[in-house]
């Protein structure tokens, strides 16, 4: 039940206010001895021409108390107190008898919705910093999925421009066969990176990548050959990083896709008197936006991502008729995607209000600063590896018997990775901390992982709750706690589909193994004063775990049943 909703109908027989101008104005209040909501009346003063302590004193004697424990008014104030053993029995139950299915709902039917990201540039590692991208988009789309929606998981390769030039001029000039058979990406980045230094010394280098690029995007035989090549070998090594993520996609139509696409479009943007030359520059100006032109070719003919990127949305629309078109990339791209989203607008396309751009951060270390030119990145298999081994060494110090050691670690270390990424706002930057990052305590994966756990090992010790339960037995400030917590999961998703947040949805997680170890450090289950309060606290564990494994199940996260 919706307990909010049905305290505003309560409210609506006796005001004359809007349902939906109730629902804002109620509120949940800061201590829990003030009730579970609370109804501001100071709205009110000006209609009844009263004082609002004394409007709340008579809405207190007028609304109907079924549902409820108790209302009172506390000055301005009506305060509402859930009836515990009912809220406890809905919540539970609903819980239980929906299992994995618990906190899904038809919201989305029959709306496509394409998410693009993760969208590596191929010929180059897999680092640290494409895990941001990586991790919010499969989380967005497991997320929407859970609502109905339907969800196309696009891969939009960074597999095309100007770098791929000098990446063909670098191979010619210091390509090695053999390491490239043995580890592919590394020796590509080799190659890069000593083409940019040596470009330091002679700038014509540029020129001569320049003039390859133009050979690749003419469909000239052998640059298209090598190019073919770099791209095979890099989603060969992609796909085996996205294996030990569990991340898949539906697409993997990159940059190069829309090679053969461009021209029309930017025939089409010129047609509709948008194309203006700049500088040798074909652009479309955008000054009335308060924002630099967008640049659709280059002096020398060549097109860049925003050429792209605009071909890409129209084939987009018109192969899905998406109802949101969102692109998870870095908040520095923020311009780039207002030129995109503005220029498709001009162009008479109202559906670019359904194009989001979904920002995130940077990925830091105290000590260093990443630069794929500069070879300083470090790769995320062996980043993943590390965070197994490490999470093994502890599993080995603290229970070196359990069973399955090695796929306990690899969840955990794993999960403990990925959660990293998906707990804070996404346009924060992270601070890479191990320490913090596999700490069994905090606000960690782990931390939830074993609250998990836990409970799972509660269950297996003292069973289920096969019979009746009597929920008037979870009275406790921590068992109502809890079990209000535990039934917040459809909002949580809601809001987190409405901001395309992920870490809302990790937040609330993180709150559900608070409260869960809140009140299992206060009350004894093996040790109730009565089966019967037992068996409703067993019944509540049970509750937990599932919404634990449902909520870590939409970040991407596995659980562990033991630990």
């Amino acid at each position: 039940m919706d307990y909010k909703e049905l305290i505003a109908e309560k409210i609506k027989e006796h005001v004359d206010l809007q349902l939906e101008e109730i629902l804002e104005l109620i509120e949940i209040p800061p201590k829990s001895d003030m009730g579970d909501y609370a109804f501001p009346c100071f709205k009110l003063a000006k209609v009844f021409r009263k004082a609002p302590n004394m409007i709340s004193e008579e809405l207190k004697g007028k609304i109907n108390k079924d549902g409820f424990e108790k209302i009172e008014n506390l000055g301005p104030y009506l305060n509402f107190f859930l009836d515990k053993s009912a809220v406890g029995k809905e919540t539970i139950e609903k819980i239980l008898s929906e299992r994995e299915n618990y906190g899904t709902a038809n919201i989305g039917e029959g709306k496509k919705v394409v998410v693009e990201y993760s969208s590596p540039n191929i010929a180059k590692p897999f680092h640290v910093g494409h895990l941001f991208t990586t991790v919010i988009g499969n989380s967005l789309y497991k997320i929407l999925s859970s609502q109905g929606y339907d969800v196309e998981r696009i891969n939009h390769l960074g597999d095309w421009g100007t770098q791929f030039g000098k990446l063909i001029s670098a191979y010619k000039r210091w390509g090695n066969e053999e390491a490239l058979q043995e580890e592919p990406i590394k020796e590509l980045l080799r190659i890069y990176v000593k083409f940019h230094d040596e470009a330091e010394k002679d700038p014509a280098l540029n020129d001569e990548g320049r003039m390859y690029f133009k050979k690749l995007e003419d469909g000239c035989k052998e640059e298209t050959a090598l190019w073919k090549r770099f791209r095979d070998l890099s989603l060969k090594e992609f796909k085996q990083i996205y294996d030990i993520l569990g991340v898949e996609f539906d697409s993997y139509a990159g940059e190069s896709f829309y090679n053969d696409k461009m021209d029309a479009v930017i025939e089409e943007i010129d047609k509709k008197g948008l194309l203006v030359e700049s500088n040798g520059a074909k652009v479309v100006m955008l000054d009335d936006y308060n924002m630099p032109p967008c640049i659709v070719k280059k002096s020398d003919g060549a097109t860049i991502y925003a050429t792209r990127d605009l071909t890409a949305a129209i084939y987009r629309k018109k192969t899905y008729d998406f109802y949101k078109n969102i692109y998870v990339v870095g908040t520095p791209q923020a311009l780039h995607f207002k030129q995109v989203f503005t220029t498709l607008k001009l162009m008479g396309n109202e559906w670019a209000d359904n194009c989001k751009h979904v920002g995130f951060g940077l990925v830091k270390f105290a000590d260093r600063k990443l630069s794929t030119r500069k070879g300083e990145v470090i790769f995320l298999d062996e980043l993943l590896n590390e965070a197994v081994s490490k999470t093994l060494e502890t599993i080995n110090e603290k229970n070196p018997e359990l069973e399955n050691k090695e796929e306990v670690a690899k969840k955990i270390g794993i999960g403990a990775v990925m959660f990293t990424y998906l707990k804070n706002n996404r346009e924060r930057d992270i601070v890479f901390d191990w320490k913090e990052m596999l700490n069994f305590d905090g606000e960690t994966g782990p931390y939830v992982q074993y609250t998990y756990a836990r409970g799972k090992s509660i269950l297996r010790k003292l069973g289920t709750a096969s019979e009746e339960v009597d929920y008037s037995k979870l009275n406790t400030k921590e068992e109502f706690e809890l079990i209000k917590n535990l039934g917040g999961f459809n909002d949580a998703i809601s809001n987190s589909i409405d901001k395309l947040e992920p870490s809302i949805v990790t937040r609330y997680i993180i709150e559900v193994a608070k409260a869960f170890n809140k009140f299992y450090n206060s009350h004894s289950i093996a040790n109730a004063k009565d089966d019967e309060t037992k068996m409703a606290r067993l019944r509540m564990v049970e509750a937990t775990c599932e919404v634990i494994k449902n909520g870590l199940g939409l970040l991407g996260i596995d659980v562990v049943e033991k630990m």
